[in-house]
């Protein structure tokens, strides 16, 4: 990220360049009158703040850690290039109409900068609920997620079509159950961990009777978690 982040820079500063160049190259003189009033200036500073304000957002939508958080932060990036667009139209009028009286450019820019301002601190909260959402989710489907792995390991690794078949049977029980978790869960969880490490201890043993009657206790246990997790709902 951080190496985008730098070509970014890069046309950030190509681009402030630019803007800083036609500020000060075009006549000084408009229609008789200085450019250089208190309006320009107004509309310079603020366009100016507007490139600063612009550049942070991206620096924070970039130093996220996964392509996932940048997704997320995609939304600052827009938010505050669109202000940073409208303050470049507004404040290309008060340095370019030097007739404007200096407090109508800070009234119009102050506007617009409070306008970005919030706009990117609701794009900031959205992106940080949404990251917390998906840690949680992330937390709350781990169980069955890591399960699911296990079971899928023990039936590729049984010796026998019979114990295959017994430990199939479990898979796809633990596959297709709620993957979502909850504390109320914690209990009846702890119960089909332990006896999937019983299950596994029978299928490594080939043991087929027992695997059997562990794989009937286990399916039990999980319909009856499958039914607490519908209820929680």
């Amino acid at each position: 990220m951080k190496k985008t982040f730098n070509y970014y820079s890069i046309c950030w500063l190509i681009s402030l360049a630019v803007f800083n160049v036609i500020a000060f190259v075009t006549p000084n003189e408009i229609a008789g009158i200085s450019k250089f009033t208190g309006a320009f200036w107004v509309g310079y500073i603020f366009i100016t703040l507007a490139f600063i304000g612009q550049l942070g957002c991206a620096y924070n939508a970039f130093k996220a850690e996964n392509l996932k958080k940048l997704f997320y932060n995609i939304p600052l990036i827009s938010v505050s290039y669109t202000g940073l667009v409208v303050m470049l139209f507004v404040g290309i009028i008060c340095t370019a109409v030097p007739f404007i009286p200096y407090w109508v450019g800070i009234i119009a820019c102050l506007l617009v900068l409070a306008f970005s301002a919030i706009s990117v601190i609701k794009a900031t909260v959205a992106a940080d609920v949404v990251s917390e959402v998906d840690e949680k989710i992330k937390e709350q489907t781990q169980f069955i997620k890591l399960l699911t792995a296990d079971a899928e390991h023990l039936m590729s690794s049984s010796k026998t079509a019979e114990l295959k078949a017994e430990a199939k049977k479990v898979y796809e029980a633990i596959r297709y159950s709620d993957p979502m978790s909850n504390e109320a869960l914690a209990d009846i969880e702890g119960q089909i961990q332990s006896e999937f490490a019983f299950f596994t201890q029978a299928i490594r043993s080939e043991d087929l009777e027992l695997a059997k009657s562990v794989a009937d206790g286990l399916l039990n246990l999980i319909d009856a978690r499958n039914k607490k997790c519908k209820v929680l709902k």
